[in-house]
């Protein structure tokens, strides 16, 4: 049976995919899909406040209502998910930087001695759009500390469960505009995202990050019970450390050549 729903979930990780496969592999024509696949974001986000609409007819047409009567549906939750917010501004970055790098025209942004290709340069604008809306929506946003999982569309967060994903994804995030535009906003926010996470999502008993907690920060299991992912984790202990244009698969690889 044909499923009619298309969601924006599964193209931010194709893109992952798909630059991966450009840096290690060597196929540009994948880089150049991410960006039309990017393009398409943008235009979508740009229309709507910098919230990334997720839910998608067959027409690609945007569904804001869907599951608004279940919200906290596990795989399709209703409204805004600031975690994805960061995680497309992160992504758009490493596509921006990796596709005009030989460009030879650039454009200090204005804070620092860096430079940024001139034509990766409204890219780069937009990513800091996503993330500084995820953020002024979502962090410390209902009186407790951490992200809340969604918001509605006016930015209010609606289910306030704190996912181990999404933090991850705001500490990369946050080191990868801060590398590329030396805004002192983009390190402060790291460290507070590292203070969070040493305080309320590591397990300083038996390992790993508590995978999801609820708004008062204590540990539940009704969306991830356990310990199952390791990807987001283990990229947030490496992509700070890593050149942002660069995939983390060809990053580690290099590091360790």
């Amino acid at each position: 049976m044909q499923d009619d729903y298309r969601g924006l979930n599964a193209n931010m990780h194709t893109v992952e995919a798909f630059l991966a496969a450009a840096d290690v592999a060597g196929l540009e024509q994948y880089r150049v899909r991410s960006g039309r696949i990017i393009d398409h974001v943008l235009k979508w986000a740009d229309g709507n406040h910098w919230r990334i609409p997720e839910h998608f007819s067959r027409e690609w047409e945007a569904n804001l209502e869907c599951n608004k009567e279940k919200p906290d549906d596990p795989f399709k939750p209703y409204g805004a998910t600031p975690g994805h917010g960061m995680e497309w501004a992160r992504l758009i970055t490493q596509w921006a930087l990796s596709t005009f790098r030989e460009n030879a025209a650039t454009d200090p942004c204005g804070h620092c001695d860096r430079h940024i290709p001139a034509k990766a340069a409204p890219y780069i604008e937009a990513a800091e759009n996503l993330y500084n809306r995820a953020v002024a929506d979502a962090w410390n946003a209902d009186g407790a500390p951490g992200i809340a999982y969604t918001t509605d569309w006016e930015g209010h967060p609606v289910v306030h469960d704190r996912m181990h994903w999404t933090l991850a994804e705001a500490i990369n995030t946050a080191s990868v505009l801060f590398r590329v535009t030396g805004k002192a906003k983009y390190a402060d926010d790291y460290a507070q995202f590292m203070q969070y996470l040493n305080e309320k999502v590591l397990d300083h008993v038996n390992g790993s990050w508590f995978h999801q907690l609820d708004q008062n920060n204590q540990v539940i299991g009704t969306v991830w019970p356990g310990k199952s992912d390791l990807y987001h984790a283990l990229q947030a202990t490496l992509i700070p450390y890593s050149a942002p244009e660069v995939s983390i698969a060809l990053a580690v690889k290099q590091q360790t050549a």
